[in-house]
């Protein structure tokens, strides 16, 4: 595989495709490898094979490139413990880096906890769930928002052709600025 400059290697080119695919809006599941991905996908998500990687690396690595959704009221949700765990008190310490790497990325917004069988149903409607081989309380969800359009510019590969009098290209010059 080629190494692309500012890409994080752990987004693998089938992920990395379904995040160029996804538009505002488009939802995204980081799972645990408890998580029921293949029958969640059988109803239509596309299902994304990220074994041995932790959610919290390919986090920070999705928000490297995607932002989060500013328009709905909380853009990342976790999968809440069932009511027997939380009678015991049950931490879930991951809960935590979540929230910190979401607040590098700019959102201020805390992690809404979604019921387990509405996490499902809502992970039905998913653009894609990534699948980690990594287990216990680590499901993300994620809803994508769109990059400010002076983000958008100065991060993509700006190309000027200069055309001649005849129609033919004269001059071709690519300049690469980083947000």
């Amino acid at each position: 595989m080629v190494v692309l400059r500012g890409i994080p290697s752990v987004l693998s080119p089938e992920l990395l495709y379904a995040l160029a695919k996804m538009g505002h809006g488009d939802e995204l599941v980081l799972a645990d490898a408890n998580f029921p991905a293949s029958s969640i996908c059988a109803c239509g998500p596309k299902e994304i094979r990220a074994d041995g990687l932790g959610i919290p690396r390919l986090l920070e690595a999705v928000l490297k490139l995607l932002p989060l959704d500013t328009y709905v009221p909380s853009p990342a949700a976790v999968m809440d413990l069932v009511d027997s765990d939380k009678q015991r008190c049950l931490a879930v310490p991951v809960w935590g880096t979540y929230e910190q790497l979401l607040r590098q990325a700019g959102s201020q917004v805390s992690l809404e906890k979604v019921e387990r069988f509405a996490f499902y149903e809502r992970a039905k409607k998913a653009y894609a769930v990534v699948a980690t081989g990594l287990v216990y309380f680590l499901c993300l969800h994620l809803s994508l928002g769109t990059a400010r359009l002076s983000c958008i510019a100065k991060s993509a590969l700006l190309c000027f052709k200069i055309k001649c009098r005849n129609g033919s290209i004269c001059k071709k010059k690519e300049k690469d600025v980083s947000c």
